[in-house]
């Protein structure tokens, strides 16, 4: 039984009850998690798990919550936000230490500052460094995970440090799911700043003239499959403006899904639902869904 008395006593973040989520998520969607805990340190938040392991009580890690729909009903158990604790980053040389709460946008910034180029691709993707990580985060041919030396993390409940190889970074995935990150070192090499500053103003020109940045949205919601682009299959399907209730599927680009007029979790996995069916009936392509969903356990988002 989780005890708010008992975590006051050694926990020194900020902790609330029924905190909803949706300000937490870029989608803007998301019912209260029981508890809310932002840990100020690595030694906060290890006395945490260590507790919420001991009464086997569930908890959700949470950063921007830039590739997630949670569920209106919300989530049972504590929502751990690791964005306001776990913020540091430090570069020495052309080795970069940077915690997973730091937004990427200040992490592409700082690079660019110590001459450090190759992370621009990551420019204007919201989110935190600990989600990319997480999700192998990339763009226009590049990945987080090329310059990954290793990656801290807290698995059952012990500190650890997995090499680059030990994380199992793929295509928008990793071996992380079972670990808490914290931090990660990386090695990105030298070249020129003002190129690089160049580089990173045309790709965020080029994701907002390409990308529904003017409404709430949780990204690409479906991995590329090896047929081809999700967003081609999608827009030849004819769903370009497809809505469900407040949900509608971007007719700026085909792979987003936008909340633009306050929708629910339903219509938005409705909408998905809707998507996988007729793409795979007209083109036999199977959608697998890039954006993680939470609190959703009664549903099943397959194609029948």
């Amino acid at each position: 039984m989780f005890s708010l008395e008992k975590v006051k006593s050694f926990f020194r973040g900020n902790v609330s009850i029924s905190e909803p989520l949706a300000r937490f998520t870029t989608f803007k969607i998301g019912g209260p998690a029981d508890y809310y805990l932002e840990p100020i340190d690595k030694e906060d938040l290890l006395n945490l798990v260590k507790y919420l392991k001991e009464i086997n009580y569930p908890y959700l890690i949470i950063g921007n919550g830039s590739n997630v729909l949670i569920s209106d009903k919300g989530i049972r158990g504590a929502a751990i936000n690791l964005e306001f604790g776990f913020n540091q980053i430090n570069v020495k040389g052309n080795r970069v230490y940077a915690e997973a709460g730091i937004k990427l946008a200040k992490f592409v910034n700082v690079c660019i500052e110590n001459s450090l180029v190759g992370v621009e691709m990551l420019a204007g993707i919201p989110g935190t460094l600990g989600g990319a990580l997480f999700m192998n985060a990339g763009a226009y041919g590049g990945e987080i995970s090329n310059y990954v030396i290793e990656v801290e993390v807290i698995k059952n409940t012990h500190l650890k440090k997995l090499t680059k190889e030990e994380c199992g970074f793929a295509y928008r995935t990793s071996k992380l799911s079972n670990s808490i990150i914290l931090s990660a070192n990386f090695e990105i090499p030298k070249g020129d700043k003002e190129k690089a500053a160049m580089k990173r103003k045309e790709l965020i020109l080029k994701r907002n003239a390409s990308q529904p940045v003017e409404f709430p949205n949780a990204g690409s919601i479906f991995k590329n499959p090896k047929e081809g682009f999700a967003a081609k299959f999608i827009e030849e399907a004819g769903l370009k403006g497809y809505t469900i209730g407040g949900a509608k599927v971007s007719e700026k680009h085909s792979n987003f899904i936008i909340n633009f007029h306050q929708a629910s979790s339903d219509d938005v996995i409705s909408l998905i639902n809707t998507v996988k069916e007729i793409v795979y009936k007209k083109f036999n392509v199977a959608l697998e869904l890039e954006v993680r969903l939470l609190g959703f356990n009664e549903y099943q988002v397959e194609v029948n």
